[in-house]
């Protein structure tokens, strides 16, 4: 196991480490920007509620969750110690920037920090509210021959289930309703706030800088570094990770604050 731990150990042993992380996590990117598209939804949130209680109580989500945080934190202090031994290996900074280079290249250190800066702010007004915050309950009642929803109506303060979510059938078995921890409240009241809107708005330009060139590097890295497929994987990372799935996570901050004016 020692040669194991020395490759991993090594700086392209880091690399290496960085592009599988990273390329994990725009995986994830992708699944939490169709789940989050639920926001957008004319159902007062039942949707991204139901959706947030499916990805905190399946027991298959939540052991992909753990890994996950494991690999944010290993890819955020990995990437930071690169860029650390980078910097230090040069005696002197370059007197002219190589042309080749790009501006998101030479600061995927900044990048990197903003990102994870961003990071605990969004997982301390959402995944720690949800998980331990004081979220209330909405009561959402359903026609099942529509599939529309009849009513809502906001639980009283103190109302507590001991699940996230509680369904059941009315005795003539015509509608439904369902008892749900209410998420999407939280992202409404927060999104009213223009300074929170803007800090999601950089955060996302972060993403889109850090993700157009750390996919193409990431397969550089792996050695799929191939005419043939170069342009697939400059097309994903510049139009899928770089153009959509930023602008898809910024409209959200945006939809709600513009929903409240």
């Amino acid at each position: 196991m020692s040669w194991l731990t020395q490759t991993l150990s090594s700086s392209i042993g880091k690399k290496l480490i960085m592009a599988l992380t990273g390329l994990f996590l725009c995986t994830f990117l992708i699944v939490h920007m169709i789940g989050n598209l639920q926001l957008f939804k004319s159902d007062e949130g039942l949707a991204f509620n139901t959706y947030t209680v499916f990805m905190t109580t399946n027991p298959f989500i939540k052991t992909i969750s753990y890994g996950l945080y494991a690999f944010i934190l290993i890819h955020a202090f990995d990437g930071l110690y690169l860029a650390y031994i980078n910097q230090k290996a040069r005696a002197k900074k370059y007197a002219k920037v190589n042309n080749q280079s790009t501006w998101a290249s030479r600061n995927m250190g900044i990048l990197g920090t903003v990102l994870l800066v961003y990071l605990v702010v969004h997982m301390g007004d959402f995944w720690y509210e949800y998980k331990f915050g004081h979220l209330p309950f909405k009561e959402y009642t359903i026609d099942l021959s529509e599939g529309t929803i009849i009513d809502t109506r906001q639980m009283p303060d103190g109302f507590m289930l001991n699940s996230k979510i509680e369904e059941r059938l009315s005795d003539d078995n015509k509608s439904k309703t369902v008892i749900v921890k209410d998420l999407y409240q939280e992202a409404e009241s927060s999104f009213a706030n223009p300074l929170l809107v803007l800090f999601y708005i950089l955060g996302m330009a972060a993403v889109s800088f850090h993700l157009v060139h750390g996919f193409r590097s990431a397969w550089q890295t792996l050695g799929a570094n191939h005419p043939k497929y170069n342009p697939l994987f400059n097309f994903l990372g510049v139009w899928l990770f770089a153009i959509i799935i930023p602008i898809a996570f910024a409209a959200m901050p945006v939809y709600f604050f513009l929903k409240q004016l």
